[in-house]
């Protein structure tokens, strides 16, 4: 699938579903322990390593990005759809929300001081994770943290239907060490990891993995 094609199927997607997204899937307070344990960890880090906005990529409806904000982090959140978009800024009015793809953000080098990839990585084909990972690279600043979460696996999955509605988007659950590899390539590294297996509403293993882009020489 040419970039192009799957950045169109997600947008059109996640635009055709957000309503159904906000009602169906948990806030982050009814998150599990683990998950808004990562997210407390992440907070502290992106705090204490000084300066610099950060960055929900993949937003969605912009939960996760208040979320961090009630954290003291200074975030603000980035989405492909725009009717995702539209949602978060309703919601959210003092906060900033974008339309915006990972694969090119519109944003200066080094300039993040955190950026958060929560379960918005798996609709991206293999073959773009590299660039995708570049792109946290050059965007975050020397020091600064990522938190990249999301399910794993080895499988393809075609869904016709997300969130009661029709969907064309794919997912691509990969092995948490091919994504930790991933990102060492793209000049991070991996300071902690965690894998949780399947339970409660959640039917498949998922995963983080904390990392940070070593300061400059």
């Amino acid at each position: 699938m040419a970039e192009s094609s799957y950045l169109t199927a997600v947008r059109e997607s996640y635009d055709t579903v957000a309503a159904d997204y906000v009602e169906r899937v948990p806030s982050p307070a009814e998150m599990d322990p683990l998950s808004r344990a990562m997210l407390a960890v992440f907070a502290e880090l992106v705090r204490t390593a000084g300066p610099g906005p950060v960055a929900d990529l993949g937003c969605g409806p912009g939960r996760v990005t208040a979320y961090l904000a009630g954290l003291g982090v200074p975030a603000f959140g980035v989405d492909l759809s725009p009717k995702m978009v539209a949602l978060a800024r309703h919601a959210y009015p003092n906060l900033r929300f974008t339309e915006g793809s990972m694969t090119a953000l519109e944003t200066a080098d080094d300039e993040l001081g955190g950026i958060l990839a929560w379960y918005s990585t798996h609709h991206t084909p293999p073959k773009w994770l590299p660039a995708v990972f570049a792109e946290f690279h050059r965007t975050l600043a020397p020091g600064g943290h990522l938190l990249w979460g999301d399910y794993v696996g080895d499988e393809r999955l075609r869904p016709t239907r997300g969130y009661g509605r029709p969907v064309s988007y794919e997912s691509y659950l990969l092995p948490l060490d091919r994504v930790s590899g991933l990102l060492e390539r793209a000049g991070f590294v991996v300071t902690a990891r965690l894998e949780q297996e399947p339970g409660g509403r959640v039917n498949r293993p998922r995963a983080c993995l904390l990392a940070r882009r070593p300061e400059k020489p």
